[in-house]
């Protein structure tokens, strides 16, 4: 297929794009700055892009098949709420006006589930350096899932997904919905590259439209 990956040169987004790249794909990275792409590839292009210019957008994710968002506005952003919701849903606007059907989404953990109507960044226990990130995602998801233009896909990841995760490609997880998915000790967990194999999976299969859904080992 021919992607166009928003936030390609990020933890998240690096990893999807050479997975993407891996499987055959042809790849339109769209960042901020294309200096950051250091990979060279036949089925790679690097442009630079504004996520909160629709119009550039549109313009940008034209001719593809999907487009993968993994745009994070900076956890040291003091504005990190307002940019996630202003760059994503500007994001979305321009893949409608592009005529590009199928948008996935890498979210945030924190609208799963934990218990019967509590979410995780509600709870007590949750880290108050992460929660305006966590609580833009949940907003958003709110507003896309009224969006039915669009075959859109809302992935949030395992509460446990970060740098310190190094379980590395083993191509091994387990899908859920609302709720994290836990392993027999209790966690919830998965490397950034299977993370990748998950939403390129997920591209491929077409399981979750118009659905959010997460996964862990």
């Amino acid at each position: 297929m021919k992607i166009a990956l928003i936030g390609a040169s990020g933890f998240v987004g690096s990893h999807i794009l050479k997975e993407a790249l891996d499987r055959g794909h042809q790849v339109t990275a769209i960042v901020r700055n294309p200096e950051k792409i250091t990979e060279k590839h036949p089925n790679l292009q690097a442009k630079k892009g504004d996520v909160f210019n629709t119009d550039e957008i549109a313009k940008l994710v034209s001719g593809h098949d999907a487009v993968i968002s993994s745009y994070n506005a900076g956890w040291q952003n003091p504005n990190l709420y307002d940019d996630f919701l202003k760059g994503s849903q500007a994001i979305q606007e321009g893949v409608k006006k592009s005529g590009v059907k199928r948008l996935i989404v890498v979210g945030g953990g924190g609208s799963l589930e934990i218990a019967p109507g509590v979410q995780l960044v509600d709870t007590p226990q949750f880290p108050a350096e992460w929660k305006s990130g966590a609580l833009a995602a949940r907003d958003y998801l709110n507003i896309i899932r009224k969006e039915d233009a669009l075959d859109w896909t809302f992935f949030s990841p395992a509460i446990e997904m970060h740098h310190g995760i190094k379980d590395g490609r083993t191509g091994k997880y387990r899908l859920g919905t609302d709720q994290p998915v836990f392993d027999a000790n209790g966690a919830s967990r998965l490397s950034p590259e299977d993370l990748s194999i998950v939403l390129i999976d997920e591209l491929d299969n077409k399981k979750f439209i118009r659905k959010r859904f997460t996964a862990a080992y």
